[in-house]
């Protein structure tokens, strides 16, 4: 009855969730799907599943923190 994601919102960065999810990508390799994909309630959102390691959930929260102060969110 559990799930392996969580759905933050990106509302601070200025982008939409499709221009976030694509610039994490490109900028430091982290794989996020856009909110919007589930339909207009997830639009802002980005869902992350962390089914993997927890080396590798480290490395992707560095990253993304890294993305996100480039941003101007931290």
């Amino acid at each position: 009855k559990g799930a392996f994601y969580c759905f933050p919102s990106v509302a601070c960065t200025g982008m939409d969730d499709e221009t976030f999810a694509q610039g994490l990508l490109t900028e430091e390799r982290v794989a996020v799907v856009p909110g919007s994909a589930f339909g207009a309630g997830g639009e802002g959102f980005v869902r992350c599943s962390y089914a993997t390691s927890y080396e590798k959930l480290e490395e992707a929260l560095l990253r993304t923190e890294r993305f996100m102060r480039r941003k101007g969110c931290i």
